[in-house]
């Protein structure tokens, strides 16, 4: 460095130094606290979790770091597994203690960060690992997610279906929020327990069209009763196509296909006649069938009776697992646009129909209002889950409502349509 170069540098230390007062002493970070290097704060706090890598701590315990003496505080606490799971906690507002809020995982890594400061406002930091013992018991809870990886309509619910029943309210909140669904773009949902070994999350309204929905568990290892820890799972990722539903009013004999909030075709039909109207409410598509040989006995009606019916059908796209399908129904163009003359199901004409089994995927909403039927049903029956009101599936979840500890009517829901 030149003698002109020095003379500058000695300048402005010195303008530096006036400004800011007698304090500072020096253009380097030596009398700044907030600039300075963090010391170790390990003689200003106690763990209670062992640190020795040949000793494990018991998961049931909660975490606590606190100070030594009355001198600085705690600013920050992290605890994070190996996984990533993060462990809630809690920080006085003294800052002189932290504890943890929500379970440990057993047979778990975990990595704890420590942040202080002192009574000049120096920052300390201590990094802190420890492991956690293996359940007591072997015995896990393993779950199942739903519906197979893919691509599905706006109105698919996630289902998580549970090898060992959770009946107990606390047991059922702890396993509620150890299942994740994240949907990008965000959207608001929850979880609703259909019975003690099924839940299904949905959010308030449809998915936003084009999401991605990631599907995950973090239960593994958490305890849940004395005899019952979180077991692993497959994480599911799905994605969301159009917006698509399918709205028909029986009471004109008309399905109105919207796709993305547009109308793009209108398509005459007929349904339920008196006797057997269609349900009324949203339903969504389970599975598509090109071919499916329909019988009158496998819904009650007897054989050689005035109802009876066996009919090939093609282009059917079913919506209930007791039948009710919107299908091809050449039989009855007649009436397509005029009556309603069917068992239950929506017919239309075969051209209709081929167009409709184009154009719709499993998840795409199909909804039936105006109907002498029946309202479809919440569960059991297909996926009736958009007929409760976002107030009433809230009361399904043990987090946010009063979760039923019954069983849903019917058969329980399946997460793979069986081949006709």
């Amino acid at each position: 460095m030149n003698h002109t170069a020095r003379t500058r540098t000695v300048v402005c230390c010195a303008l530096l130094v006036a400004a800011l007062g007698a304090g500072v002493t020096g253009c380097g970070s030596d009398g700044d606290a907030l600039s300075a290097d963090p010391y170790d704060a390990a003689g200003q706090i106690v763990f209670n979790a062992p640190t020795d890598k040949a000793k494990r701590t018991d998961p049931n315990k909660p975490l606590e770091v606190t100070l030594k003496s009355g001198e600085g505080r705690i600013t920050d606490v992290t605890a994070m597994d190996s996984t990533g799971r993060y462990v809630a906690g809690e920080l006085a507002a003294d800052g002189g203690r932290w504890h943890s809020t929500s379970p440990l995982a057993a047979d778990a890594h975990y990595t704890v960060r420590v942040s202080t400061e002192d009574d000049d406002g120096a920052p300390g930091r201590k990094v802190l690992t420890f492991d956690t013992t293996k359940p007591a018991s072997r015995k896990s809870l393993g779950v199942t997610f739903g519906p197979e990886a893919g691509e599905y309509g706006v109105g698919q619910p996630v289902t998580a279906t549970l090898d060992q029943p959770v009946k107990d309210k606390a047991q059922r909140a702890l396993v509620e929020s150890g299942l994740r669904v994240d949907s990008v773009p965000a959207a608001q949902g929850a979880w609703y327990w259909v019975s003690d070994k099924e839940l299904h999350y949905r959010p308030r309204e449809y998915w936003p069209a084009h999401a991605t929905l990631r599907v995950h568990s973090n239960l593994d290892g958490i305890k849940l009763s004395d005899r019952l820890w979180g077991g692993k799972s497959k994480d599911l990722k799905i994605t969301i196509g159009d917006r698509v539903e399918a709205i028909t009013d029986a009471a004109t004999h008309q399905l109105t296909f919207y796709k993305n909030g547009e109308v793009i075709n209108t398509i005459p039909v007929t349904t339920g006649k008196p006797g057997f109207e269609t349900r009324n409410g949203v339903k969504v598509v389970l599975e598509k069938q090109y071919f499916v040989r329909m019988r009158g006995t496998t819904v009650g009606i007897a054989e050689g009776s005035a109802d009876s019916y066996d009919l090939p059908v093609y282009y059917a796209t079913r919506v209930t697992w007791s039948g009710e399908y919107v299908h091809a129904a050449p039989w009855s163009v007649g009436s397509q646009g005029y009556a309603n003359v069917s068992h239950g199901c929506t017919g239309m004409s075969t051209a209709n129909a081929e167009w409709f089994y184009d154009h719709v995927r499993p998840g795409d909403v199909v909804k039936v209002v105006n109907s002498g039927g029946n309202s479809m049903e919440s569960f059991g029956n297909g996926f009736g889950d958009w007929n409760l009101d976002w107030a009433k599936w809230n009361t399904g979840s043990a987090l946010t409502g009063t979760a039923r500890d019954g069983s849903a009517p019917g058969d329980s829901v399946r997460l793979r349509p069986a081949a006709a």
